[in-house]
Order: C-alpha cells, then structure tokens, then sequence
C-alpha cells in the first residue's frame, strides 16, 4: 500500500512532526509549489506542457523517495501524516489544475483536484444531510467515469510492467475509493425511504433550501414566503398518523420514518428562525459570512465568463481560501467568538454557502474542456460560429450570398489558421484538443453547406 497518500488536514487531524529524513523531501516540495505559483500567476504567456510536465516528473520522483523514507521509518500507515503530507497535497491539487489548463482532462494527474473536490461537497452533504438522489447523480457520473479511466490505466501499468501500480495512480485510487465509499453511505441513507415518502422527503428538502435562502432577506421581504412555506409544512405535518408517516393503502408505518420526520421538524425549526425578528448571523460571524458571499459572487461570475476569462489555475486561490474556511469548522459546526456552537440560523446561513461554492467550483471544473489554453481562442470562436450558424439556420429563412458572405470568411479565416490540418501553437507544437476543435470546424462546414444548399439568388 502506497503511504505517502497526502491527507487534506481536518480539524481533528494531530500533526506529526517532519522528520530529518522528510526534511530534504519537504523543501524540494515547497520548492516545486512555489514554481507552480510562480508558473500560475504569469497571465502573460501560455503554460508550457514541457516546463508542468517537467516539473511533475520531479514531484513523483520525491514521493518515491518518501515513499522508502516512511517505510524505514515505520510511519508508512495511512493516519500518520505532517506539514509535508499538506504541501504534497496542495502540489497535486496544483499539477492537477495544470494538466487541465493544458488539455490533458483524461490522464491521471487531471482527476485529483475533481476527487478533492467531489469529496468536500459529499462531506458537507453528510455533515447538513439535505440532499436528493437528483443531487448526487451527477457526481456519481462522473465518478463512474474517473473510475473507467483509472481502471484502463491500472490494466496498461499490469501489462507494461510488473509489481504494484505508480505511485500517482494509487494517490488517485486511495482518494476515488474514499469517494467512492462516501457516495455509497449517502446513497443508503435515501435508499431506505419508501416510495411513498420519497417524494415528501425531497420536498421537504427543497423548503429546507428555500429557507436558507430566505434567511439572507431583509426580514420583511421574506415574511410572504415564509408564510406560504409554513402552510405547506402544516399540511404535510397533518400527514401523519400518531406522529408517523404510514402508507395509504396498508396503512403500515412507511420506512424512512427517521430522514423525513427529521427533516420535517428541522424544516419547522429554521421556519421559526426565518420568522423570528433578528439578525441571521451574529456580529462577531459576520466577516465569515461577509467572505463566503464574496467568493460566492466570484464564483457566479466566472460561471457566466469562463469560456473567455477563466484559467483552471485561477480555481486554485479559491480552494485555498474555502478550504481554510472549513477547516474553521469542528464536528461540522462554526463556532463563535467565545468557542460556543454559532446560532443553528448562522450554522445553516455559513454552511449552505460554504457548499455553494465548493459546488461551483465542481461545476468550473466539470465545464473544463479537454482543450489547451493555446487552442481556446480558436475552440470560443468556433463555439460563437457555430451557434450564429445555428440561428441563421432556424430563424433567418432563404439566405442570398451576400447574407452568408461574413460567415464564410470568418470560417476560411479559422481554417487557414491550420498547418498540415493541424492548429499549432506559437512555438510550433500541437497542443491538446485537436479532435475537439476538429470537430466544431466539421460541424461549422456543415451547418454552412446547409445554408448554402437553400442560397436564393439576389
């Protein structure tokens, strides 16, 4: 079993101290992320794929060496971790944002910042436990499909070479299987709600989020709703038989008793809390709750630019800062200026956010596409042609060639950009997402020959 596995620090984790042995190891590491970042803030030039694989190379070549470091020093289980285990882990999550700056979505190193990411979204909806089947399908998706990856690439490593897999690959299956393992333990917990309840229960889950949401109203504008809200709640509160929910035919108490009253009387407890006259989150909590709503809009906005604005590596700075966030958190609760639990309003108010944004950095990361970032000039401008086509074809009836005329020059001017049929970059090489914008070209030509074929004459 590999034992460097870096472990993301959690606020029961005891840090071990570095050992002389890791010491040397640890610099290198350190020296390596402060490259990345260097790497990562020169917004002037295009990353090079020879200076981040280079650069990733050295990276597995220092795990190897602690690898045997641990070994002989009997610390080769997977709890026992330090300040290195840390920079190893951010220095992956880094590489891992690079490789999908350069197109490279489908190797290895591309999926762990993904499986980071998925598993701090499972562990807030564990920690909230409001959540549906609908909200776990499209991290299950993608799972299944890291999980197709990495077992083609276990089944390449067994027949080029013997013994256990490299050291990177068992890093991502170390953290697939965790993710893996969490989704199963959700999954049970809808799973014993009868068919019956299950659609209470995502109701109920969808109030619980309206509520949420209107706790961060002004207390006036969300009085109407909350009064609406309120009247729905009572009539599935009426529902119940002695206190259960029983099913309608046999009249057997219905399973999932426990997930939905739960939720019903949680639902009950935050309507109050929306009701009541006050603040939602305490003075002292308010900068917390201040900073969350500012990555929260950063996020928003760089969901509508992304296309044009956004670098993978740019997603980093946010993982850092919600990372330190939740790190503030003890046994899944924020704790206020004298220690104490925050109000359950503010712990709802701080947490929904919280999960928010590392949601919309899943969904940033899910919408990379497996195109460089020298190609994505070419890839927006053929994605903004084609939809122009698109609407040309649908709303702009008999076309002469005089109204196709910009289309097809705007198309040849792309083309032309090929050498030999490919789209290099300034230095010559051919970057990553060739067949991607192979195939939006194919299709422009197409929408194009559509139009031409129902050309009328001037």
């Amino acid at each position: 079993m590999f034992s460097a596995v870096p472990v993301l620090p959690t606020s029961s984790a005891i840090e071990q101290p570095v050992s002389a042995g890791e010491q040397p190891i640890l610099n290198k590491l350190v020296e390596v992320r402060n490259r990345l970042a260097a790497l990562k803030k020169d917004r002037g030039n295009y990353y090079r794929p020879n200076d981040i694989v280079g650069l990733y190379n050295d990276l597995l070549s220092q795990v190897q060496l602690l690898q045997g470091v641990r070994v002989s020093e009997h610390h080769d289980d997977d709890t026992f971790k330090n300040r290195l285990d840390a920079v190893l882990d951010e220095c992956f999550q880094l590489f891992s944002l690079f490789y999908m700056a350069l197109g490279k979505n489908k190797e290895i190193p591309a999926t762990y910042v993904q499986l980071v990411t998925i598993k701090q979204n499972f562990d807030l909806m564990n920690d909230t436990g409001v959540y549906t089947d609908d909200d776990l399908e499209p991290f299950k998706k993608r799972l299944q499909e890291i999980r197709q990856l990495v077992d083609a690439e276990v089944s390449r490593e067994s027949e080029e070479e013997s013994g256990q897999p490299t050291p990177e690959l068992q890093l991502v299956l170390r953290r697939l299987r965790q993710c893996e393992k969490e989704l199963a333990l959700l999954e049970e917990t809808t799973q014993v709600i009868s068919d019956e309840l299950t659609p209470i229960y995502e109701e109920l889950v969808h109030i619980r989020r309206r509520l949420t949401a209107l706790s961060f109203m002004a207390h006036d504008e969300a009085q109407t709703e909350a009064k609406e809200l309120q009247k729905r709640l009572i009539e599935i509160d009426d529902m119940r038989v002695d206190d259960r929910f029983v099913d309608a035919e046999s009249g057997a108490v219905a399973a999932g008793q426990t997930q939905v009253v739960g939720l019903l009387e949680e639902c009950f407890d935050r309507l109050h809390d929306v009701m009541a006259e006050g603040s939602t989150v305490p003075k002292d909590m308010a900068p917390l709750y201040e900073r969350l709503m500012e990555i929260r809009v950063q996020l928003d906005k760089l969901l509508l630019t992304r296309r044009w604005t956004l670098r993978e590596t740019d997603l980093w700075s946010y993982q850092v800062q919600l990372q330190e966030i939740d790190s503030m958190r003890r046994n899944g609760q924020f704790k206020d200026s004298t220690g104490e639990p925050a109000p359950q309003q503010a712990q709802a108010a701080l947490n929904f956010l919280l999960h928010k944004c590392y949601n919309l950095v899943y969904k940033l990361l899910s919408s990379s596409e497996p195109v460089a970032e020298t190609l994505m000039p070419v890839h927006n401008q053929l994605r903004t042609l084609r939809r122009c086509l698109l609407e040309v074809k649908k709303y702009g009836g008999p076309l002469s060639a005089r109204d196709l005329y910009p289309y097809q020059m705007k198309l040849s001017s792309i083309d032309n950009l090929r050498t030999d049929g490919k789209f290099l970059d300034d230095e010559g090489h051919i970057p990553e997402g060739q067949g991607v914008v192979m195939s939006l070209l194919n299709e422009c030509y197409d929408l194009m020959y559509e139009l031409m074929a129902c050309e009328v004459d001037e």
